[in-house]
């Protein structure tokens, strides 16, 4: 598991541009912060990642230059997920791309979530390198579904999971009920779930403050 708060870097300040209640109402700002730790966290996975050597000229000689051996697919979670997605799409930008639609049903008890899965929308993902990408990692349960239902398209050979903010219970939940191997590539592990299922101290709800409110 990679964290990027594990050490200091520029993304503690995009981090608190997300979280900070005082820039949220600028959905314009909030939208380049998420996807600008999509950027971040896209170049840390591309170092676990498979290269070929080859020669390229330039104008005085020719050089060895290391080339990514296949782009990966990504599988975007709507509508959260797609500032996110935008980012680790600037880095990778010859991807396959795929979208998700899995939601919580917002009037089940915190502890009781469920998760409506409407739609999918992927490419062969056969042995291919699959980056899913869902800002908010809490419950882990929309994540979960929607392996299970990407799977349906083939077996990938990694799958790689990219969340801005994670709760302990998400992670454990995955742990758990994933039953496949996976990496996970994280901005920050906040504290817990609230009674409601939210993160806490997270940021609030993704999607609206991207987009605005949903019915």
């Amino acid at each position: 598991m990679f964290v990027l708060t594990d050490q200091n870097s520029i993304a503690n300040h995009y981090l608190e541009g997300l979280r900070d209640i005082s820039q949220q109402s600028d959905r314009l700002k909030f939208r380049r912060n998420m996807e600008r730790l999509g950027e971040i966290l896209a170049y840390e996975l591309s170092k676990s990642l498979e290269y070929n050597t080859h020669t390229i000229t330039t104008p005085l000689a020719d050089t060895p230059s290391n080339r990514l051996k296949a782009s990966p697919v990504i599988i975007a979670i709507l509508r959260a997920a797609i500032p996110f997605y935008n980012g680790v799409l600037n880095y990778f930008d010859q991807a396959d791309s795929g979208f998700i639609g899995a939601f919580r049903k917002e009037e089940t008890p915190g502890s009781e979530v469920e998760i409506d899965f409407s739609y999918l929308a992927a490419p062969k993902i056969e042995g291919k390198e699959i980056i899913l990408v869902d800002p908010m990692l809490a419950t882990g349960k929309s994540l979960v579904t929607s392996v299970q239902q990407l799977l349906k398209n083939g077996t990938p050979k990694n799958i790689h999971i990219a969340a801005a903010i994670a709760a302990p219970e998400g992670l454990e939940y995955l742990k758990s009920h994933l039953g496949i191997p996976y990496q996970l590539w994280l901005g920050a592990v906040d504290e817990k779930l609230n009674e409601k299922a939210y993160i806490v101290p997270g940021l609030g709800d993704a999607g609206d403050l991207s987009f605005g409110p949903k019915r």
